[in-house]
């Protein structure tokens, strides 16, 4: 049901954002109550912007998860910063997540870490870019529970010192502390409107895009120390089967020969390894047998090549 006694539905677009690492994926997930975009403990693990649908009272509210906002060297970095602005400008409502003890080890001069001190600058630099397109967002300090109390009233005062914030929640997206109020805030925010799913969608992700994804994870989590944003993942084939199952087949695009042999492995065991656990994560999320099949193919600039990229939403300037 969509509507509440006076007949009033509520439908809109929040855009996750934040720093690489800060925990997006993983909120979108938590909010949504399923697996709707990959995680890994890898920075810029999110390259496009993916959409889970989350239920809430009488809203349905499309959650936007975007790619990390960092200093771009690529054109790929660019075109993925973009994508998180765009996200950001067309949504109803903004978050901005934030790893809060990363940013307050700076902030507090507590034995801060490098990559504290570049999470710091980038969060810094999302509030500049907050201010330079004129956007407001409600602030999510993510990670409470690993922070003494005294350190997050001093950090939820910084920010609000800002003036780029309407509200700030306490949360852990992890552990699912806070998520409660954060749902009923954007469930009220939404603009009154027809729903935009079904009631039992969760994601606006084609499924062979998903699929891709879900390999892509695998892929980082196995082979990133060697192989660091080299790789992307196509579907390039699906086939429906009468019973119920369903065939598909990858391929994993990678820069140089050298790279292929590292995700092929020796015999082969790598991207045995990497299918396997593909295969069983499609497998639950489908609700069905599945039966993956990949290959490695060396693309030197399928970093550049608009077609490629295309297939994700992102464009190159």
């Amino acid at each position: 049901m969509n509507k509440d006694s006076q007949g009033t539905s509520r439908c809109g677009f929040t855009a996750i954002i934040g720093a690489p690492n800060a925990g997006k994926s993983t909120l979108v997930n938590a909010l949504v109550g399923a697996k709707v975009t990959i995680v890994t403990h890898k920075v810029q693990t999110t390259r496009f912007n993916v959409r889970g649908v989350l239920i809430e009272e009488t809203s349905q509210i499309v959650l936007v998860d975007t790619p990390g906002i960092f200093t771009p060297k690529r054109a790929l970095d660019r075109a993925m910063v973009q994508a998180a602005w765009n996200g950001a400008a067309e949504a109803d409502k903004i978050i901005h997540l934030v790893d809060a003890p990363a940013y307050a080890r700076v902030l507090l001069e507590q034995n801060a870490k490098p990559q504290d001190q570049l999470a710091f600058k980038d969060v810094d630099r999302i509030i500049t870019g907050l201010k330079t397109h004129k956007l407001k967002a409600g602030l999510a300090l993510n990670k409470i529970d690993m922070l003494a109390k005294e350190d997050l009233l001093k950090l939820a005062e910084h920010f609000s010192n800002t003036g780029s914030y309407t509200e700030t929640f306490m949360i852990s997206a992890s552990k699912g502390h806070g998520l409660k109020a954060l749902r009923h805030t954007l469930a009220t925010t939404m603009p009154e409107g027809p729903w935009h799913f079904p009631a039992d969608q969760i994601a606006d992700l084609p499924a062979r895009l998903l699929a891709a994804e879900i390999t892509r994870e695998k892929l980082m989590l196995r082979v990133h120390e060697e192989l660091p944003y080299a790789a992307s993942v196509e579907t390039e084939s699906w086939e429906e089967h009468r019973n119920g199952a369903v065939r598909i087949g990858q391929v994993i695009y990678v820069q140089r020969d050298s790279q292929r042999k590292i995700v092929l492995g020796k015999n082969g065991q790598v991207i045995k390894a990497i299918g396997a656990t593909s295969r069983q994560d499609l497998s639950k999320l489908l609700d069905r047998k599945v039966h993956l099949f990949l290959h490695v193919k060396v693309r030197e600039n399928w970093s550049r090549d608009r077609q490629h990229l295309a297939l994700f939403g992102l464009e190159l300037e």
